[in-house]
């Protein structure tokens, strides 16, 4: 193996890429130079594509799952050194991904093609999540705002408190981020919850937050927040369906466990 600390040649990227790859980067062996990719690389990755195409991420690894991802930023180069490097970093998969990208860059090999890559694949991801549950009726929804959920803040880094909006027949109208925070505390402002309520002229809303921590077990600050969320939309006839904690692995429901 070479230096772990070498750094990968990183060129920018088209939106959409075709099926070989055609940037060359700085610094390659003589048969890319010429303007082919070495064919070691070049049926690495076509074994690696089919493999996806035929069995889907559950036939690869999370490491390999990142080459895939790697394979569009760093064109020409073997990036399952750099791949395995963020997993051991990281965690897993869906760490690398979330990973804010000032920590994304302090791995070696890691440069703004990478990071935007990345950046990219995890806003698709929680656009595709959040579709299957707008202009829905989400208490028939339920696993899907979970997965919703988890998705988009299972893996920060750092407290988001989002408030989902629903209709008089539970359909959810609107999803908003309240406020950001830090790895133990976010600031959060009932009246501009009910404030925001009456604008989108909204009969319930169900309130969710992450730990950075992993663990969904709520403290009693949470506990006296909701409990003024509840307070202030109850004064305006709107209903708290629920509070949900979201940890790395499992979620909490406020109202299966009798908080609310």
């Amino acid at each position: 193996m070479g230096d772990p600390n070498r750094s990968f040649a990183e060129a920018p990227m088209p939106l959409f890429s075709p099926a070989e790859d055609e940037v060359v980067p700085t610094a390659l062996p003589a048969a890319s130079v010429r303007g082919k990719q070495p064919s070691y690389l070049a049926d690495h990755r076509a074994r690696l594509r089919d493999r996806f195409m035929q069995g889907g991420a559950d036939a690869l690894p999370d490491y390999e799952l990142l080459e895939l991802v790697l394979f569009r930023a760093i064109p020409r180069q073997d990036v399952k050194p750099l791949a395995r490097r963020l997993i051991d970093h990281f965690g897993d998969f869906n760490r690398v991904l979330s990973a804010t990208p000032a920590r994304l860059a302090d791995v070696p090999g890691v440069g703004q093609a990478v990071v935007t890559e990345f950046k990219i694949v995890e806003a698709a991801a929680q656009r595709l999540a959040r579709a299957r549950v707008m202009n829905r009726p989400i208490l028939s929804s339920w696993d899907s705002l979970l997965d919703y959920c988890h998705t988009a803040m299972a893996h920060r880094e750092t407290e988001q408190f989002r408030v989902l909006y629903l209709d008089r027949k539970n359909v959810l109208i609107a999803d908003e981020a309240q406020a950001q925070g830090t790895v133990d505390h976010v600031p959060v402002y009932p009246r501009e919850i009910v404030r925001r309520a009456l604008e989108l002229n909204a009969s319930a809303l169900i309130l969710v937050h992450n730990h950075p921590s992993g663990d969904p077990t709520p403290s009693q600050s949470d506990i006296a927040m909701t409990a003024r969320i509840e307070a202030a939309a109850g004064s305006m006839d709107i209903t708290v369906h629920d509070h949900l904690i979201i940890g790395k692995s499992r979620e909490l429901s406020f109202r299966a466990q009798g908080l609310l």
